[in-house]
């Protein structure tokens, strides 16, 4: 579908969230942050790569606040798969390339 990360927000994150037909994977940052800011393009790689398969999305955690409260966000970057609307896995860290598929590839099988 796409082959770059999207941004959400408070309006936005609910209805992509219960609506998507395939998994979701979205990474909480924040402008500040040293590891989000070296993950980020890793993030957009991957969004290239597998962007037919899974959506992948971006919420600024500065800017976006009630939904860092809300997912419990504590350290950033935080990655949330989503599959039919519920969380299915949760990792924080920057992740290097191939954990990141490692990871989308729990989400396809």
């Amino acid at each position: 579908m796409l082959s770059y990360p999207i941004d959400l927000n408070g309006e936005t994150f609910k209805d992509i969230i219960e609506k998507s037909p395939i998994p979701i994977l979205i990474d909480f940052w924040a402008v500040w942050c040293g590891p989000c800011k070296s993950f980020a393009p890793i993030f957009t790689n991957a969004a290239k790569k597998f962007g037919k398969k899974v959506i992948f999305c971006k919420v600024n955690t500065d800017a976006e606040p009630t939904l860092a409260s809300q997912y419990q966000i504590r350290s950033i970057p935080t990655l949330i798969a989503f599959k039919n609307g519920i969380e299915t896995n949760r990792v924080s860290g920057a992740l290097p390339p191939l954990q990141l598929e490692g990871l989308i590839n729990s989400l396809l099988y």
